[in-house]
């Protein structure tokens, strides 16, 4: 187990965040899908954060995020989330959404991390092809 630390505290804070796009449509793909990944990176460094874990689906993004105490999840969630959504909204060009306010939906999923980080960590990875695995059955009951 690793501890970090700041000036007056050590601390090992982790998280798993789940959120999606707006109206949850399959809309993380392509170029954007291919920088996503380093934008998420770059916007939780910008918080002290890190993200030890990530999966991008099509319709959902999965993250073990690693957040100081001093940070509040809903803060660290918030700022990736939206200049996350500007980034979209300028790589899109769309100039109706120049802001990037309605890419993400509004909420999002949060758990704490504790003993079953293993767990968690295993399950974002191989969150795609349970994924998969699932669709393949529902065409069996088709």
């Amino acid at each position: 187990m690793t501890y970090r630390k700041l000036s007056h505290s050590v601390w090992e804070c982790k998280y798993h965040v789940v959120f999606v796009p707006k109206y949850r449509k399959r809309r993380i793909y392509g170029r954007i899908r291919q920088n996503l990944g380093d934008i998420f990176h770059e916007l939780a460094r910008h918080k002290e954060s890190a993200i030890e874990e990530g999966h991008l689906m099509l319709d959902h993004v999965h993250m073990l995020l690693s957040i100081p105490p001093k940070y509040s999840v809903s803060n660290v969630v918030g700022y990736v989330k939206g200049k996350s959504a500007i980034y979209i909204a300028r790589e899109l060009g769309n100039s109706r959404n120049a802001t990037g306010h309605k890419f993400w939906s509004r909420g999002y999923f949060v758990s704490t991390v504790g003993r079953d980080e293993e767990v968690i960590r295993r399950y974002i990875r191989h969150q795609e092809q349970e994924e998969q695995k699932l669709e393949q059955l529902n065409l069996f009951r088709a």
